[in-house]
This record gives structure tokens, sequence and C-alpha cells, in this order.
């Protein structure tokens, strides 16, 4: 199978499967990967996000292959809440 056929037949749910199984060493039944899974694993998530990842994250492949990194400044941004209240609450010990 070639890339374009490999790329093809992932939907996102194989995606999401292969994530799982880079992420934590096993498959989502709990089976624990070898090496060369895991390096295949790894190596399809990175095409098929070269391919598909519109929004890329902290330290992923965008679209075109693009290796995105973010700040840590880009990341609180992303994540804050417009309406959100934070408060800082110090302990004395």
């Amino acid at each position: 199978m070639d890339i374009e056929q490999l790329l093809k037949a992932m939907t996102p749910e194989v995606y999401d499967r292969l994530c799982y199984a880079v992420e934590t060493g096993k498959w989502p039944d709990g089976t624990a990967l070898n090496q060369t899974q895991r390096d295949q694993a790894l190596q399809a998530v990175m095409l098929y996000q070269s391919r598909h990842n519109e929004q890329p994250q902290h330290m992923t492949v965008a679209i075109g292959g693009q290796v995105t990194f973010k700040s840590k400044a880009e990341l609180k941004r992303e994540f804050a809440k417009p309406d959100e209240v934070r408060i800082d609450v110090k302990t004395k010990h």
C-alpha cells in the first residue's frame, strides 16, 4: 500500500485509534504495541496530520507537512474562555 492509498483509507476514527496507540503505547483494547508498531503508527499519524490538520495544536504537523509549535502565550489565549474569571488563591502553610 502506498502513502496515498493509506491516507485515503484512514478515517478520523482510525486516526484517533492510532493517536491513542502512539500516546499510550497500547491499542484501545489494551494490547501493547511493539516498537515497530509504535514507529509505524506515529508515521501514519504524522502523514494524516500533514493532509488534514487544519487547526494544529502545540507541536503537531499542519497541512502541507509544516511542523507547528505554539508558544505558552498562544496556548493560554487559545484555551482561555472570554467570560472566564480567574482567581489566584494563595494558601499559607
